[in-house]
């Protein structure tokens, strides 16, 4: 089974509740993920985004720009939270989005991948290995970062927080 890397925008109130009661928010997500799969909505129209397999490499690519918000992996647990596939969600608060959204207006896709090759992300064992080593290009990468980026915005813009995990 791969691990996807996901994405969840969610108003100020649902963002409380959420903390409150990360069951309601599972089903919250969950049921906003099957009403938006198969759409072809923009990435700053859609609630929740994933990157797929394209997680690792866009966390390793957004540390060695000394990227100031850890967009990947979320900042904060949600406490109390299940497992929502690869362990429980983690989340950034509507102040953390809207950072990270100006950082990310800073960064183009190819400034992020700019001097890094498959052999780099091979060689730092980056998320699923197998591809680097096969010497895939980066663009895979770039469009998931292209799609991430216009979704902070939207985030950022309408005072949203971000629930994070691996699916």
């Amino acid at each position: 089974m791969s691990m996807i890397g996901q994405f969840a925008r969610v108003t100020p109130a649902e963002f409380d509740r959420a903390l409150d009661d990360p069951e309601w928010a599972f089903k919250l997500v969950m049921g906003r993920m099957e009403a938006e799969a198969g759409q072809a909505a923009e990435p700053a129209a859609d609630r929740c985004l994933d990157v797929d397999k394209a997680w690792d490499a866009l966390g390793f690519l957004l540390r060695r720009a000394a990227f100031p918000v850890e967009i990947v992996y979320g900042e904060e647990d949600v406490p109390a939270a299940d497992d929502w596939g690869y362990g429980p969600p983690r989340y950034l608060t509507p102040e953390r989005v809207r950072v990270a959204a100006e950082a990310l207006a800073e960064i183009s896709g190819a400034d992020l991948t700019a001097g890094v090759g498959p052999e780099d992300l091979a060689l730092a064992a980056v998320y699923p290995s197998i591809v680097w080593e096969r010497g895939e290009p980066l663009d895979y990468v770039r469009e998931h970062y292209d799609a991430l980026r216009p979704f902070f915005r939207a985030a950022a813009d309408q005072g949203d927080a971000v629930l994070v995990w691996l699916g």
